[in-house]
Protein backbone atom coordinates (compact mmCIF):
# COMPACT_ATOMS: atom_id res chain seq x y z
CA UNK A 1 0.00 0.00 0.00
CA UNK A 2 2.85 2.33 0.40
CA UNK A 3 3.60 2.83 -3.61
CA UNK A 4 0.52 4.69 -4.00
CA UNK A 5 2.31 7.36 -2.45
CA UNK A 6 5.34 7.24 -4.73
CA UNK A 7 3.38 7.89 -7.75
CA UNK A 8 1.09 10.54 -6.23
CA UNK A 9 4.33 11.82 -5.35
CA UNK A 10 6.23 11.51 -8.51
CA UNK A 11 2.93 12.79 -10.84
CA UNK A 12 3.22 16.18 -8.23
CA UNK A 13 6.88 16.59 -9.02
CA UNK A 14 5.99 16.74 -13.09
CA UNK A 15 2.86 18.84 -12.47
CA UNK A 16 5.45 21.55 -10.61
CA UNK A 17 8.31 21.04 -13.55
CA UNK A 18 5.43 21.43 -16.19
CA UNK A 19 4.01 24.48 -14.44
CA UNK A 20 7.49 26.07 -14.13
CA UNK A 21 8.78 25.42 -17.77
CA UNK A 22 5.53 26.66 -18.81
CA UNK A 23 6.39 30.37 -16.59
CA UNK A 24 9.89 30.59 -18.28
CA UNK A 25 8.68 30.08 -21.56
CA UNK A 26 6.60 33.07 -20.91
CA UNK A 27 9.25 35.24 -19.28
CA UNK A 28 11.07 34.02 -22.27
CA UNK A 29 8.49 35.28 -24.68
CA UNK A 30 8.00 38.34 -23.11
CA UNK A 31 11.59 39.52 -23.02
CA UNK A 32 12.02 38.24 -26.63
CA UNK A 33 8.84 40.54 -27.18
CA UNK A 34 10.04 43.85 -25.75
CA UNK A 35 13.41 43.18 -27.49
CA UNK A 36 11.65 43.20 -31.08
CA UNK A 37 10.07 45.93 -30.21
CA UNK A 38 12.98 48.54 -28.97
CA UNK A 39 15.13 47.02 -32.48
CA UNK A 40 12.47 47.56 -34.83
CA UNK A 41 12.75 51.35 -34.95
CA UNK A 42 14.39 52.13 -38.72
CA UNK A 43 17.06 54.93 -39.40
CA UNK A 44 15.93 57.05 -41.89
CA UNK A 45 13.85 55.94 -44.53
CA UNK A 46 16.29 53.02 -45.93
CA UNK A 47 16.01 49.45 -44.45
CA UNK A 48 19.50 48.50 -43.33
CA UNK A 49 19.04 45.00 -44.60
CA UNK A 50 18.56 46.59 -48.11
CA UNK A 51 20.60 49.99 -47.94
CA UNK A 52 21.91 50.31 -51.40
CA UNK A 53 20.17 47.92 -53.64
CA UNK A 54 18.44 49.20 -56.92
CA UNK A 55 15.47 47.87 -58.56
CA UNK A 56 16.69 45.63 -61.22
CA UNK A 57 19.56 43.59 -62.61
CA UNK A 58 22.47 44.36 -59.73
CA UNK A 59 25.81 44.99 -61.25
CA UNK A 60 28.35 41.62 -60.38
CA UNK A 61 30.94 41.58 -58.43
CA UNK A 62 34.56 42.73 -58.68
CA UNK A 63 35.78 39.16 -58.36
CA UNK A 64 33.49 37.81 -61.43
CA UNK A 65 34.59 40.80 -64.05
CA UNK A 66 36.71 38.03 -65.89
CA UNK A 67 39.54 39.34 -68.43
CA UNK A 68 40.91 36.29 -70.57
CA UNK A 69 44.71 36.38 -72.33
CA UNK A 70 44.17 38.28 -75.23
CA UNK A 71 42.08 41.08 -73.30
CA UNK A 72 38.89 40.48 -74.08
CA UNK A 73 36.18 40.46 -71.30
CA UNK A 74 34.53 37.24 -70.86
CA UNK A 75 31.48 38.78 -69.67
CA UNK A 76 30.62 40.71 -72.90
CA UNK A 77 31.77 44.09 -71.85
CA UNK A 78 34.35 46.22 -73.79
Amino acid sequence: MAKKSKQTFQKREKEKARVLKRKDKEARRLESKALKASNTAVIGDEDPDIAGIRPGPQPLPEQWNYVDDDGADLNGKQ
